[in-house]
């Protein structure tokens, strides 16, 4: 049997999460059956599951990079980027996390799990992060750390909301697109959370 070259394992990977997160945001979790996941992916059901056990797997290898990629984000560039991120990113991906926390809410030990997906490494930057953030005044000091973290998860996950429903929330009744208030919601964020 020949062998087959770590590039080629890696490329086959990124083809079968290429097309699971466009069978996950044509279809939804659910809908995105084997048949649909093998059409999208092109690819027979022994080649996928060869290389994920199952559809969770799937779904949590895209998650898992999702959130590493959010929390590079927000330690690089901060929250404006980050926000503006999820303002911009797909509503029908979005769609799919909602989708998803509805079947994480009945399964503790699957929540607990999903909850580590960006790794116990990233969660220590993102502490650090917000530790400097407090030390060096960009944040308020009168608030308990576990309450701005709390915050920015709230505007955050809000905006993902918004944006999964395709709604074009606006802030003091201002007619602008999500993207157009990500600079208003963070300038408004940051006001909150800094002295």
């Amino acid at each position: 049997m020949p062998k087959v070259s770590e590039e080629h394992l890696e490329a086959r990977r990124e083809q079968i999460l290429e097309g699971a997160r466009r069978a996950f945001a044509r279809h939804g979790y659910e809908g995105a059956t084997v048949a649909r996941l093998e059409e999208e992916i092109g690819l027979s059901r022994g080649a996928i599951f060869n290389y994920y056990p199952d559809k969770w797997s799937l779904f949590f290898e895209l998650a898992a990079r999702d959130q590493h990629e959010l929390l590079t984000l927000l330690i690089d560039q901060g929250l404006d980027a980050t926000i503006r991120h999820l303002a911009q990113e797909s509503p029908d991906w979005m769609a799919v996390y909602f989708e998803v926390l509805r079947l994480l809410r009945r399964d503790p030990e699957l929540m607990k799990d999903f909850q580590k997906r960006g790794g116990d490494e990233r969660q220590e930057d993102i502490e650090a992060w917000l530790d400097r953030q407090l030390e060096t005044g960009g944040f308020r000091n009168d608030v308990k750390r576990e309450d701005i973290t709390l915050f920015v998860n709230v505007v955050a996950n809000g905006v993902a909301l918004a944006r999964s429903l395709i709604i074009e929330p606006t802030v003091l009744l201002l007619d602008e697109p999500l993207e157009g208030l990500a600079p208003i919601i963070v300038e408004q964020l940051l006001e909150i959370v800094q002295q």
